[in-house]
């Protein structure tokens, strides 16, 4: 679960939302401007980017939910510190091949970006928790509860109200997310707690990188970088501490190539996911991005369902809509305001 910049380091564009979570209109908020604007490495037309950047959202939130619970395990840290590993490794090559720039790692500039890192892995922890224990639909749809956490931030610490329309968005989302979860036959006290956990982690860090940015001058992919070197100096130990590691040391039959690619693929998708989002911003602009972001969510939702056989009544579907609706209207209200700037 690379948490990109959402898409999570790599995981979230956002963040990541990361998200992701962490690839959605979230992850378009939580881009903060630097004075080193990152290269696009990817020259494709209008639809062939909005594909890349659908596809890769898709895939890494199917990609995670099966690693968290298709192989009766309980690794969600090591998973994240496996495809931390992956995105290091991507990160280097594409360094190596000219594709990327940023810094050589630096202590001091790790000791300053360290408290956005902390919150950063708290997303990633969550985020695995999270589809751990809830089906994709529901996670889908809760994420966008996030966006009302940024909103509620932004006022208290910013001074920035939400208008009308954004304000009716939030109400559909959450009334939607609410009724959605309170139908749905597989919910639990534990899934509800996890989910609103990557939230308020997601909405965290969202919220001190406008703090941070204004001292730590990254590039889109320097963030990556030290946000995965970083969560790999975290977690790892802790894996050691909590009996992650020696229990996947002794489960043979994790020791596959199937495993291995799955970890990896992960890990890439989540990497890939920030040149797929740049490359979508260069070709089609920004309210495009954010609405292919909120589009994308349904795809992931019914193909989620299906894949992992999740029970969802027909009221839970409308419901879930309900909550996307709302989505679509957010994403509505951010156009607008952007129109009038």
């Amino acid at each position: 679960m690379v948490l990109t910049t959402n898409n999570r380091g790599s995981v979230d564009v956002e963040s990541q939302n990361h998200d992701d979570e962490k690839a959605n209109l979230i992850s378009a908020q939580q881009q903060p401007s630097n004075k080193t604007s990152p290269k696009v490495p990817l020259s494709l037309g209008p639809l062939s980017s909005c594909l890349l950047y659908s596809g890769c959202s898709m895939s890494m939130v199917l990609a995670n939910k099966s690693l968290a619970s298709s192989y009766n395990t309980n690794f969600n840290i090591l998973l994240v510190v496996f495809q931390a590993l992956a995105a290091i490794f991507l990160c280097s090559g594409a360094k190596a091949a000219g594709k990327i720039d940023y810094p050589e790692f630096q202590k001091p500039i790790a000791m300053q970006w360290l408290p956005v890192n902390l919150i950063f892995c708290g997303m990633l922890y969550t985020s695995m928790q999270a589809l751990t224990h809830n089906n994709v639909p529901m996670v889908t749809v809760f994420k966008n509860i996030a966006n009302i956490f940024i909103a509620a931030g932004d006022y208290v610490f910013f001074n920035k109200p939400a208008d009308g329309l954004t304000k009716l968005a939030f109400g559909v989302m959450l009334t939607g997310a609410i009724a959605a979860s309170y139908k749905d036959m597989n919910i639990t006290l534990v899934g509800i707690f996890w989910m609103f956990a990557n939230c308020l982690f997601t909405a965290g860090y969202v919220l001190y990188m406008k703090f941070a940015t204004q001292t730590v001058k990254l590039s889109k992919f320097g963030m990556v970088y030290y946000n995965n070197v970083l969560a790999t100096v975290i977690l790892l130990p802790v894996t050691f501490v909590n009996g992650e590691m020696s229990e996947f040391l002794s489960r043979v039959d994790l020791h596959n190539f199937n495993y291995f690619v799955e970890n990896f693929f992960a890990g890439f998708v989540g990497f890939f996911l920030n040149f797929a989002s740049l490359s979508c911003v260069a070709a089609t602009g920004p309210t495009t991005y954010a609405i292919v972001g909120t589009v994308n969510k349904i795809p992931t939702s019914i193909i989620g369902s299906f894949v992992f056989d999740a029970e969802i009544s027909p009221e839970t579907w409308f419901f879930i809509a309900v909550s996307m609706t709302g989505g679509f209207i957010y994403s509505w209200a951010k156009i607008k305001q952007q129109q009038g700037k």
